[in-house]
């Protein structure tokens, strides 16, 4: 299929975006990367009057060591994003999260910002963003704010971002003497994940003094694994040390059902794909 007949507008500022935003309301759709967009509209799931393109802000596609922290431009791409060597040594967690992202095609189209406001809760990006506790910068009409991702994410597809605002960057703590994985499980190579666990945790001679997991398709939205991320600390980095532990990261959790109507076979797999990133988290720590 193709898309219903549409305005088209590319701004050059966040300005003019956030302008043109205000003229349309609700007609308008933001296009980032589009690789989740365009699929919507071809399938004719949305069909806006205006779609206004971002890509040509080149504000949004900068990443900035900023001393503590990393800012990443919302239009910064997969690709951008893996060939960075601050991040990959700093945000080792996103870093190795963003390398499973579908394939180089996609990765050199996506954006970060893209992923996280389309708020897929089978994306890969929303997980490690949680479990590095980053900041997201939206701007509107009435200035910048700034949303922690464990407010960002609302419910299915829904985010903070308003419709009239657009999220600009997203600001990472440095996590360096972290130790990071991402573990994925899916049936067919590319395919969104059915679960994943994004794992950070520090270590402190041979034990866990602070754990952070995120997980993928667990629920309505990305989510942290409190309970586990408590039951961690205080436990010697060892199997048996995390065993008790990550056997409680499904607890709050209410996934999708599997091919078989029954959510009982991704609770499972949670809890084995969170012992295993927890385990390589804190063997490279």
């Amino acid at each position: 299929m193709i898309p219903t007949q549409f305005a088209y507008v590319a701004p050059t500022s966040v300005e003019e975006a956030l302008a043109a935003l205000a003229q349309h309301g609700d007609e308008a759709k933001i296009l980032a990367g589009g690789q989740s967009l365009l699929p919507v509209l071809r399938m004719r799931l949305n069909a806006p009057e205006v779609v206004i393109d971002i890509g040509k802000i080149d504000s949004l596609r900068e990443i900035r060591d900023e001393g503590d922290t990393i800012s990443i431009g919302a239009m910064a791409t997969y690709a951008q994003i893996l060939g960075d060597a601050g991040i990959k040594g700093s945000l080792s967690l996103l870093h190795k999260a963003i390398t499973e992202v579908a394939d180089p095609q996609i990765r050199h189209r996506g954006t970060l910002g893209g992923a996280l406001v389309h708020a897929d809760p089978a994306g890969d990006c929303g997980a490690p963003t949680l479990a590095l506790e980053a900041d997201l910068v939206i701007q509107g009409p009435g200035g910048e704010r700034t949303v922690a991702a464990t407010e960002f994410f609302e419910d299915l597809f829904a985010t903070a971002v308003g419709e009239d605002e657009i999220l600009t960057a997203v600001r990472f703590r440095k996590h360096e003497g972290w130790g990071s994985h991402y573990e994925k499980f899916v049936r067919v190579a590319h395919q969104w994940p059915i679960v994943s666990v994004a794992a950070a945790v520090k270590v402190d001679g041979g034990t866990i003094s602070e754990a952070r997991i995120g997980l993928v398709n667990m629920g309505s939205t990305a989510l942290r694994a409190t309970a586990t991320e408590q039951a961690l600390v205080g436990q010697p980095a060892t199997e048996d040390g995390v065993r008790a532990a990550c056997d409680q990261a499904a607890e709050g959790t209410n996934p999708p059902s599997d091919l078989n109507g029954d959510s009982a076979y991704r609770k499972h797999l949670a809890t084995v794909l969170t012992r295993r990133a927890v385990l390589k988290a804190a063997g490279s720590s």
